[in-house]
């Protein structure tokens, strides 16, 4: 679930791109193993037990069943941000919507597109040390597409890397965009609930309460006598887990994704026994911590040291992350 691989350039789609697109070197691309011999349930049934698959994702995901999959979870490739990963960003866009069709058509009407993604300040061409618009442009093109934009989460990192950046501060965060094949997902708010912050004899007496209603005048109210009924309170969109820094560990990924931040989402937005798939699947996070969590998980990837390395860690189970905490917007 980390930043791969640019896999290819697809040209003439239907959406609009950005007019400031500038002259760059041609993308490096694997060579990618030969065609599939598979298809369908046949298909589905060798991604499993693969766990991740050797291939382009532009091959696999057409090929495998209808209305098969509930949870898409994946961190593509950022524009412009690793050697293996040279997509100019006002090329993005494009680049990405031949992936989101493949995955469009096989989710289930109950199923989901998270995608952890993030914004990048432009480093030549006329948006240069400006921030480039293009995670907003393909938010708005998935919505195009079909794709129900259901929420923004925001994933907030604690540790995040110093440097320079020019007049700004460090990156903190980064986005998680939820979409919906279908008007009602899966989605499992009680599996990710937090503690309440109020003690034991707050909550006892707030549940007595029975004038707890609060109404405002934008029409907006919850009551109070069921708040504490649930066992947990809702965490917020406010994601907030430690970025992980594990190649000393053996994680031979430039960009692995925390443990904890696949966890939250995978919890959330796919059943018990569902099928969790990351097409781009750089060293199995999402597998990993799937199938830790009972899924059916599995991953595609294009680059061979990648899918060894993923292999690797779905074997050794590694779960050696510290385990993301939830935060509210306020941070309280």
């Amino acid at each position: 679930m980390e930043k791969k691989s640019a896999l290819k350039l697809v040209h003439n789609t239907a959406t609009a791109q950005p007019k400031h697109t500038v002259p760059e070197a041609a993308p490096v691309v694997p060579e990618c193993p030969q065609k599939l011999a598979e298809s369908g349930h046949q298909l589905m049934d060798r991604l499993m037990g693969e766990g991740v698959m050797e291939g382009d994702s532009l091959t696999v995901l057409p090929a495998l069943p209808r209305a098969s999959v509930d949870l898409f979870f994946t961190s593509p490739p950022y524009a412009d941000a690793r050697a293996y990963s040279r997509i100019h960003p006002d090329r993005y866009v494009e680049w990405f919507l031949p992936f989101a069709r493949a995955m469009y058509d096989v989710t289930k009407l109950s199923g989901s597109l998270i995608i952890n993604i993030k914004n990048r300040v432009a480093n030549r061409g006329p948006l240069k040390g400006q921030r480039h618009p293009y995670v907003y442009q393909l938010v708005l093109a998935l919505q195009h597409m079909g794709w129900r934009w259901v929420e923004t989460y925001v994933w907030a990192k604690p540790n995040a890397v110093p440097g320079k950046f020019g007049p700004r501060t460090k990156d903190s965060f980064e986005y998680v965009y939820h979409f919906a094949r279908g008007p009602k997902p899966f989605f499992d708010l009680n599996a990710i609930r937090v503690p309440y912050k109020a003690d034991a004899s707050e909550i006892e007496r707030r549940k007595k309460d029975k004038l707890g209603r609060r109404s405002t005048e934008a029409g907006f109210g919850r009551d109070r006598t069921k708040t504490y009924l649930l066992g947990g309170a809702d965490p917020g969109n406010v994601v907030t887990v430690a970025q992980t820094y594990n190649q000393h560990r053996g994680v031979a990924h430039t960009a692995a994704m925390p443990e904890g931040l696949a966890e939250f989402f995978i919890k959330a937005a796919s059943p018990a026994a569902g099928v969790v798939i990351d097409p781009f699947a750089g060293g199995a996070t999402t597998v990993v911590v799937g199938r830790r969590l009972g899924r059916k998980a599995a991953g595609i990837e294009l680059h061979g040291d990648f899918v060894r390395e993923g292999k690797r860690r779905i074997g050794a189970d590694l779960a050696d992350d510290t385990p993301g905490s939830l935060v509210n917007a306020m941070g309280l």
